[in-house]
């Protein structure tokens, strides 16, 4: 049973929430002022701080979006543990493959637009791109079914900077295909990296200048940006891991202008909420091709896979999910829907090798929203 409160969200729709705070709190976290009910929010939190906790967590933001509003965003521990930083609402962290989506999106938009087909070759977008002996085309490369590959050793850690996407293909482009497209399911950053130089040579932009004009800007994601290593970039956060012995450890070096549109995109956790809210109101796509960007993808034999056009797609006690998760050097993060309830919950961290366990929690975390009274009586 939904709380009164959010039941009025989800059928009626609400004012949007206040904007956000930063006073801190370190029992509760810091954050906007909430839409959602003391009580669910007392226990949200409480779930947060046990995870952060059990994990080892350095700092955590939290978005949850209900139709559409931002209904709460807090912000828990240290952006930069060493000089005592404090994460913010509008702390900075990387997106990692929470980038896929959004790129995802830039491409079904152009489809939408007639600028690009989901199943040409895909060297009429991008003639860098060898021939390879079967067709490689977007859809195959949204589903992760094209072949393409993914890291070879010393690429996920790579510090070589690249100063374009086309020069960042030269990383795979020249090899063999991994399989042939369409019959099995292979991960792949790589090939995200190639529908990123599809969206140029469709819409003759730059993938930056269409994304922001097209997805950013669109849906108010004003601080998000590309992950530039070498830029100035405000309030971003510190990255972490843990050695064998659990001792907390500054991440390695990373430049992640190897895989812009698979990994190489930065942003507030309230940034990641109004991409939520803007692609799920029909901002940014229409209601058919974020149908088709959330039905799951088949093999050429007609066996489904567990991804869509962007997202992993999976079922859980009767709900619908969409998800994605991003996890490199500095951060692990996740963008969880619920797409029938439209419901969002997105959680940025900053400590690495944590991406199973923050889905579990934004699962948790949009039971706590949708469920409250059925949470209370299990605690």
């Amino acid at each position: 049973m939904l709380s009164p409160l959010l039941l009025a969200v989800l059928l009626q729709g609400a004012p949007a929430a206040p904007a956000p705070t930063t006073v801190p709190s370190p029992a509760a976290g810091t954050g906007a002022q909430a839409a959602l009910p003391p009580g669910t929010i007392a226990i949200a939190q409480m779930r947060i701080e046990a995870a952060m906790a059990k994990l080892g967590v350095p700092g955590l933001a939290v978005a949850v979006v209900a139709r559409e509003q931002l209904v709460w965003s807090a912000a828990f521990g240290e952006a930069d543990v060493e000089n005592e930083v404090p994460v913010r609402t509008d702390t900075m962290f990387r997106l990692a493959s929470v980038s896929k989506p959004i790129t995802a999106t830039a491409v079904l938009q152009l489809v939408e637009r007639g600028r690009l087909d989901l199943d040409a070759p895909v060297q009429r977008y991008v003639p860098a791109f060898p021939e390879k002996p079967w067709p490689v085309t977007p859809r195959l490369l949204l589903a992760h079914l094209a072949g393409v590959r993914h890291y070879e050793e010393g690429e996920f850690g790579s510090t070589r900077r690249y100063v374009s996407l086309t020069e960042a293909l030269q990383i795979f482009a020249a090899g063999p295909l991994a399989h042939e497209p369409g019959t099995r399911f292979l991960y792949t950053s790589y090939g995200y990296n190639l529908l990123g130089c599809a969206v140029e040579g469709a819409s003759g932009q730059s993938f930056l200048d269409y994304v922001r004009a097209n997805v950013f800007e669109p849906a108010g994601m004003f601080s998000a940006r590309d992950d530039d290593a070498l830029a100035l970039i405000p309030h971003r956060a510190q990255g972490y891991t843990k050695s064998a012995s659990g001792e907390l450890r500054n991440s390695a070096l990373a430049d992640t202008s190897n895989k812009v549109p698979g990994g190489g995109l930065c942003a507030t956790v309230e940034d990641v909420a109004r991409f939520t809210m803007a692609l799920q109101g029909g901002v940014l796509l229409s209601r058919e091709s974020l149908g088709r960007m959330l039905t799951r993808q088949k093999t050429r034999e007609g066996k489904p896979v567990g991804y869509g056009l962007g997202f992993f797609l999976t079922e859980r006690d009767g709900v619908k999910e969409a998800w994605h998760t991003g996890g490199q050097q500095r951060v692990s993060n996740v963008l969880y829907l619920q797409p029938d309830r439209r419901i969002g919950v997105i959680l940025l961290t900053n400590l690495e090798g944590i991406g199973p366990q923050l889905t579990d929690l934004a699962r948790e975390l949009a039971t706590v929203v949708t469920r409250p009274e059925e949470v209370s009586r299990r605690h």
